[in-house]
């Protein structure tokens, strides 16, 4: 068997011990005679699953215990209208930061239910920075205000979260939840599609405040009401099971790592490691703004569109995969998730040295 290092940015690499223990259990999960993706998810086997997901998860991210914990479906995108059909409810307004396509994607979904204002944008200089804000830039009426903490296309990440007072503050934590301790107190709403930094595609981590919960428009479709979900512990319908059984693997796999403080060690060293050579690198060069770099997403380029892709074809021959930058930006970028270990980044580094010696 030989494994690729896999720098997707998602669907994203998988720790091969979390991969395994599915395999173990894939044809028999337990003692039940089945698999879980034949099981009921209202038996008490799949129940012991989601209880545990949820447990594990509230304990490696210390969720405070008035926060409920929902699994969902859609993706991340369904959440761009799920939060302004829920949170519009006094001013029906909010503020947006605009801090790459996904941040734009969510501020244009939200304009259909309400008057959104966008504080400040980076999309001017092609995302490359987080747009610096302050506490009076906010309008203190607004019933939420919105960010993406980390921009996987453009390799950007909020390292400073902004003080919105009162006004609970709602963060798209996609590809960057878990990679380091996060105050969740400081947050109305966290959310995450699972497919990039925790699981495999199909199942939207939503983490919700008690008090923005029950607050959703009447004609609001049951399915996007998070109540309605919260209500049912996520199984108003059936869930996404095998995807949230393999988040409890993966909560679990965090746990035996040493939890979240460990593995933001590994992924900061990780980091420093690949931004150090292109720092240094006389043939590439990062495109995020040093001071908002992602630890998450690295974007590079050579400068020659031709050189990046025969950049990234070599890579993929070397069994570095899933190199190329996003089709809306082209370059390269190297996701380096959680289950990305030092070593795929030592040998893409190698592999750069390499490269820039012959090219």
């Amino acid at each position: 068997m030989r494994r690729v290092f896999n720098f997707s940015a998602g669907p994203g690499a998988l720790p091969l011990e979390v991969l395994e223990k599915a395999q173990q259990e894939l044809i028999c999960y337990g003692d039940s005679g089945m698999s879980v993706m034949e099981m009921s998810h209202r038996s008490k086997d799949y129940d012991a699953i989601i209880k545990s997901a949820e447990a594990k998860l509230r304990e490696v991210m210390g969720i405070p215990a008035n926060y409920k914990v929902l699994f969902l479906q859609g993706g991340a995108s369904l959440q761009f209208a799920m939060i302004p059909l829920n949170l519009l409810r006094k001013s029906f307004k909010a503020d947006y930061i605009e801090s790459g396509q996904f941040a734009s994607k969510a501020l244009k979904e939200a304009q259909k239910f309400g008057t959104i204002n966008v504080v400040a944008s980076s999309k001017a200089d092609q995302y490359s920075y987080i747009p610096k804000v302050a506490k009076e830039d906010f309008d203190p009426e607004a019933d939420y205000v919105y960010i993406c903490d980390n921009n996987t296309i453009y390799g950007t990440k909020f390292h400073e979260y902004p003080d919105t007072g009162d006004v609970p503050l709602v963060a798209d934590m996609s590809s960057c939840i878990l990679s380091e301790p996060v105050d969740v107190s400081k947050f109305g709403i966290i959310y995450a599609g699972a497919q990039k930094n925790l699981g495999p595609a199909g199942v939207t981590l939503v983490i919700i405040r008690e008090d923005l919960i029950g607050h959703a428009k009447e004609n609001t479709p049951a399915m996007l009401d998070y109540k309605l979900m919260a209500d049912n512990h996520s199984m108003y319908n059936t869930p996404p099971t095998y995807g949230i059984y393999m988040l409890k693997l993966m909560f679990e796999w965090i746990e035996a790592q040493g939890g979240v403080k460990e593995l933001e060690k590994r992924n900061k060293a990780k980091a420093e490691l690949l931004y150090n050579f292109l720092d240094q690198s006389k043939l590439f060069k990062g495109t995020a703004r040093k001071e908002d770099r992602s630890m998450m997403n690295v974007t590079f380029v050579t400068g020659d569109p031709e050189l990046d892709a025969k950049f990234v074809k070599e890579a993929a021959a070397e069994g570095l995969v899933s190199l190329k930058g996003h089709r809306s930006v082209g370059g390269m970028r190297a996701s380096i998730y959680n289950a990305m270990p030092i070593e795929g980044v030592q040998k893409l580094v190698d592999f750069m040295r390499k490269f820039e010696a012959e090219n």
